[in-house]
């Protein structure tokens, strides 16, 4: 099957605005959309990633015979999601998109968000397998010849956990982050 990925990027950026409970508010949306067309047509899929900063306004000292009162620096919190909405219509809402390029011993995979979780493409053969996130945190990764236990560690990077039938022992591949 032959696809065709046609995406672009469409970023709208809100200003930062003073609410009622004395925050600063600044919230950046960036819409990607790709469209897939085959024998069965062509699907869209929507990907909206939100990045939202909220400052606490803290004023500082009042100085005498003056009418404004600086504001005092205080932490900023920063919250990102994203939103995929599928070809179908269905929503679901990522914390974390762990879309990129990884590298394992010159083996290049590029790990793509999708409708169910990750598809990953070989980047070197151009073979896709699937990453499925499971209830503990993890994935399961699928191939027609294995299937293996996927997550990631501290660093960002994908883990594989299989099982080698031929030494009967459980094997780890280490796919860095590039």
């Amino acid at each position: 099957m032959r696809n065709l990925f046609l995406s672009f990027a469409i970023t709208i950026v809100s200003t930062a605005f003073v609410n009622a409970q004395n925050t600063n508010v600044q919230s950046e949306v960036t819409t990607t959309v790709r469209t897939v067309k085959d024998s069965e047509g062509e699907k869209k899929t929507v990907k909206n990633e939100v990045s939202k900063e909220v400052q606490n306004v803290q004023l500082g000292e009042e100085k005498p015979n003056t009418k404004n009162i600086e504001m005092k620096d205080s932490p900023v919190a920063i919250s990102k999601s994203t939103e995929v909405i599928n070809p179908d219509g269905s929503t679901r809402t990522v914390n974390v998109d762990r879309s990129a390029t990884y590298e394992s011993n010159s083996q290049k995979i590029q790990l793509i968000l999708d409708a169910a979780g990750y598809k990953l493409v070989d980047l070197n053969t151009k073979k896709t397998s699937l990453l499925r996130k499971t209830s503990t945190n993890s994935y399961f990764f699928i191939t027609k010849s294995k299937t293996a236990i996927a997550y990631f560690d501290t660093n960002n990077n994908l883990i594989l956990e299989y099982y080698d039938v031929a030494s009967d022992s459980v094997k780890i591949e280490t796919y860095m982050k590039i």
